[in-house]
């Protein structure tokens, strides 16, 4: 009787969520073997991502905001999707929702990945209704799970502080950078070069573009240092998110507008390379449930400058330099600090690579199969 992933986040390929989805499964599925099946959303057809391919799975085929309705509504009252979860998950030992979405699994126990509460601390950085749909539906799968999964010491804090979940309901098991984010040979840092036609020298942001990414303040801290010749072009890898009108049209105005590059998207096999050959990589965000282009940037190479605040912090520990995220020129004074000593860039590069390497995929999937197991005992032994 398997054990159910629902891995929506990754075959939807939504950006971080699906990273972890994807990642995680991945580690798991050779230490479990015919013990681990999937779940997903597949709408407009889609299928897994090949990592993913050949472990069974079952699917509904909903439109994306229908189907998160159906799963809140469900939680609220069972009966409405009661028929489903049993037909779907007949034999399911437990569930296990990757996102912030918890399926109505019948009588087995639940886990619940938490990676963030953005939306209750930061709520004008959401659009209205996703913002609205969190804030109903997640307290609720939080009470419902029969434990969760937080990302970072931070987010279980939150869970503490702005849910009241008990500490002993929630373990945290930190996310990892994939493997294939190390040191990259030469010729593969020029292909990825000449492929996105990068500079020789740059400075890299990864992620989706929103507001609490910050890159206002970055593009505010960054844009006198390239115009007087201090700081090479700023790179930005990441799709469109919401609420990215403003940073836009700051772009628009500043006169360091053609120093900003944009290579449009970057295959997965790529990325560490372009994290490899940037001179700094930069995560100024003001709110991350974990961070990862952190440890992606670490492994790969690249000396890190970060916000000293959220999960970032404690992800980076002290092989960062680190800013006050709200500040723009705590920003460019650790941007001309970094890029002005070139030993302190080498020392940040290898106090990244040890930083990393202290997390893995393998340890995550190693300690959630210990939760696993301890749920499933425990259902076990008070069943009637």
């Amino acid at each position: 009787m398997p054990v159910y992933l629902d891995v929506s986040a990754a075959v939807h390929q939504r950006a971080g969520l699906g990273r972890y989805a994807a990642s995680l499964t991945a580690a798991l599925a050779p230490r479990m073997g015919g013990d681990l099946a999937l779940f997903y959303n597949a709408e407009q057809g889609i299928f897994p991502v090949p990592e993913l391919a050949g472990l069974p799975a079952q699917t509904v085929s909903w439109s994306y905001k229908p189907w998160r309705m159906m799963v809140w509504a469900g939680q609220v009252a069972p009966g409405l999707m009661g028929g489903m979860s049993r037909r779907l998950l007949s034999d399911a030992t437990l569930f296990h929702g990757l996102e912030h979405l918890l399926v109505p699994a019948g009588n087995v126990p639940t886990v619940l990945t938490v990676h963030d509460l953005i939306f209750e601390r930061l709520p004008n950085h959401h659009k209205a209704l996703n913002r609205w749909y969190l804030r109903g539906s997640m307290p609720l799968f939080c009470r419902r799970a029969t434990h969760i999964i937080a990302v970072s010491e931070y987010t279980r804090g939150d869970l503490i502080e702005l849910y009241g979940v008990a500490p002993e309901k929630i373990t945290v098991i930190p996310e990892a950078a994939d493997a294939r984010f190390r040191p990259q040979p030469r010729e593969r840092i020029e292909y990825a070069r000449k492929k996105y036609d990068l500079p020789a020298r740059y400075l890299l942001c990864v992620g989706t573009i929103e507001p609490r990414k910050n890159l206002g303040r970055l593009l505010e801290a960054w844009e006198p240092l390239y115009l007087a010749g201090e700081a090479p072009p700023l790179v930005i890898v990441g799709r469109r998110g919401w609420l990215y009108e403003d940073f836009f049209a700051a772009l628009e105005r500043s006169p360091a507008r053609d120093g900003v590059i944009f290579p449009g998207w970057v295959v997965d096999e790529d990325l560490p390379a372009v994290y490899a050959a940037a001179d700094l990589c930069l995560v100024p965000s003001i709110y991350e449930g974990f961070g990862l282009p952190v440890l992606e940037a670490m492994a790969a190479g690249a000396p890190v400058a970060c916000s000293n605040g959220t999960a970032i912090a404690e992800i980076a520990d002290d092989a960062a330099l680190l800013f006050d995220p709200y500040d723009v020129e705590a920003i460019r004074a650790a941007l001309r600090m970094a890029l002005s000593d070139a030993a302190l860039r080498a020392d940040l590069r290898q106090r990244g690579y040890r930083r990393a390497a202290q997390f893995s995929w393998e340890r995550a999937a190693d300690e959630t199969l210990v939760v696993y197991r301890r749920l499933i005992a425990d259902h076990a032994s008070h069943r009637p």
